[in-house]
């Protein structure tokens, strides 16, 4: 029931819509084809509209059926852990799909003969990298939830605001990454590098938990002194160099 399950669920549901919805576009599908979403009412007048676009709206459609099913295919207790978690992951589920949604563009094609020159325009899913990146900054403004007697996902602090649609919630805390622990799947920081430099989660302070770090020297081999020689290859010659690196002990 962490968050790190609540970003998992989320970029699946949303790998599911991204999938369908190119299968639907590209005629893999029998039971879609392309997009027929309207007109986008910015679109200059002289522009085509009605190219073979992603059908987002039967990706979500069909993700929404696929990947809830599990979560709502048995009953549990009402108010127990294990409603708690379905409530979440159909929420996170949600999210994915929604952000996957909204992360749409019109892409166009020029065409036409001498002066005269046609714009036709479809829709298209973003790139899929822009979906993780919004779904990263989501895991990390997650909202913490509790089940309520009423059997309801309710805010651990009322402080904040309740998460729309959009947003990823969790019920249980994060297990402790910094060791080793099998049964939660934490590898711990142990003996990974860090960057003694960095004040990010690479470095060497936030990587190793605060256990400290071993420092040691390692000798690098690199292209270098790379030269062109026509035609057509390139030549280059190996540098070595000793230099310092750090692990988390």
């Amino acid at each position: 029931g962490s968050r790190e399950t609540a970003f998992t669920y989320a970029v699946s549901a949303a790998g599911v819509v991204n999938a369908i919805s190119r299968a639907c576009r590209e005629g893999e599908l029998s039971s879609c084809g392309c997009s027929r979403t309207a007109r986008p009412k910015d679109l200059p007048r002289d522009w085509l509209w009605g190219g073979c676009g992603d059908n987002v709206e039967y990706g979500y459609r069909f993700a929404k059926e696929f990947v809830d099913a599990k979560e709502r295919e048995k009953n549990y207790v009402r108010g127990s852990e294990e409603q708690a978690r379905m409530l979440m992951n159909l929420q996170n589920n949600e999210a994915g799909r929604r952000v996957r949604q909204m992360l749409t563009l019109s892409t166009q094609d020029s065409h036409g003969r001498a002066h005269v020159s046609l714009v036709t325009c479809w829709l298209q899913l973003a790139d899929f990298r822009k979906v993780g990146d919004l779904l990263k900054e989501k895991y990390d403004s997650a909202a913490a939830m509790r089940i309520s007697r009423k059997g309801k996902l309710e805010l651990v602090n009322n402080r904040f605001n309740m998460p729309t649609q959009e947003d990823l919630v969790y019920v249980d805390p994060s297990p402790d990454y910094c060791l080793r622990n099998e049964t939660t799947g934490s590898l711990g920081t142990q003996g990974r590098l860090c960057n003694k430099t960095s004040e990010g989660m690479d470095g060497c302070e936030l990587m190793c938990c605060g256990r400290g770090y071993d420092q040691f020297k390692s000798v690098q081999v690199e292209r270098c002194h790379c030269k062109f020689h026509w035609c057509c290859y390139v030549k280059c010659k190996k540098c070595t160099e000793i230099v310092d690196q750090y692990v988390c002990k």
